[in-house]
């Protein structure tokens, strides 16, 4: 063997030790959370209801922190440049994926720059109004922003968005054309939707299910084949008609490319544990999240999910002509 091959197989050797001891320590101090979205979202309330059981069944703090700003990829970037050691990862999203389509550069690449970890929730795409707009239910709503386009505004928590995406899809699906008000994030736009300073959003149950229950907003349709089990009392676009349509947005974690796949083992079963917890299960329901089945939470499901997911949300982006550059 040449020297510069021993030296090669050297340096190879130290790293694999390293990574290997970097494993079984970890962690050994606060982990991030990173949450692309401002506080007070559907993503948010996500995130803090599962950091707190993680802290526990890591054995050390999760801190969350949010990144908010370009449809969330800003705190995914983030995150892809961070050191791939497991102390940050990210709470992503489909968001992530369709920004892969919806940008014409975007941040990072979700398949070559983050490496997946564990598939953890659902949130159904409910659309919403103030609480003052003169309709009730959808067919209502597509014949009032008929009339009333050129007058009103919808919300989202940022251009890119999965609110942004299905409120924009529905509007092309159905000939509108109205202003769009983009937010760092879910929870500024329902504020100023429950003040009435926009007439309409499409967000995440996480975000409305509370204003929904209190009165401070007005359920239009739940964006599925079937109610949401926590809106029961709101009907889905399909039961009112419109089958052309149905929205909901994933979340799982991720870290950044490289991270040893010892700690990104025992990241994953710690999230399992912590989601797989009554309580857990309960609030996360309560807020509008619903946990990921079993069959659906390996690390090698979220890989190939990823992928499969960038295509299937690319496809409408395209066929709309919806880009940001």
């Amino acid at each position: 063997m040449s020297a510069l091959a021993r030296a090669a197989a050297l340096v190879a050797l130290l790293l694999f030790q390293a990574h290997a001891s970097l494993a079984q320590s970890w962690p050994n101090r606060a982990v991030t959370m990173v949450v692309p979205f401002a506080a007070g979202g559907g993503t948010d309330v996500l995130g803090r209801i599962v950091a707190r059981r993680l802290s526990e069944t890591l054995g050390q703090q999760v801190i969350v922190e949010n990144v908010g700003g370009a449809g969330g990829m800003m705190g995914s970037a983030r995150v892809v440049k961070s050191p791939p050691d497991g102390y940050q990862f990210v709470l992503g999203s489909r968001a992530d994926a369709i920004n892969q389509t919806l940008y014409k550069t975007p941040l990072y690449s979700l398949v070559n720059d983050l490496d997946p970890v564990v598939l953890v929730a659902d949130q159904p795409t409910v659309m919403v109004a103030r609480k003052d707009l003169p309709v009730s239910g959808l067919q209502e709503f597509i014949a009032y922003a008929k009339a009333n386009q050129d007058k009103m505004q919808f919300g989202s928590a940022g251009a890119g968005s999965t609110g942004f995406i299905d409120c924009a899809l529905f509007n092309a699906a159905i000939g509108l054309n109205i202003t769009h008000v983009p937010y760092r994030g879910g929870g500024p736009a329902m504020q100023d939707l429950m003040g009435g300073r926009i007439d309409y959003f499409c967000t995440l149950t996480g975000t409305a299910v509370p204003q929904i229950e209190n009165g401070a907003i007005k359920a239009i349709a739940v964006m599925t084949r079937e109610r949401a089990p926590m809106l029961p009392n709101v009907p889905s676009t399909w039961e009112q008609g419109f089958k052309d349509f149905e929205a909901s947005t994933w979340f799982g974690f991720y870290v950044p490319k490289g991270t040893p796949a010892a700690v990104i083992k025992r990241l994953r079963a710690a999230t399992v544990e912590a989601i797989d917890t009554p309580s857990v299960q309960e609030q996360l329901l309560k807020s509008g999240s619903i946990v990921t089945p079993p069959d659906r939470r390996s690390t090698e499901y979220l890989k190939t999910f990823t992928e499969s997911e960038i295509g299937k949300n690319g496809a409408p982006i395209k066929a709309a002509g919806l880009s940001i550059e």
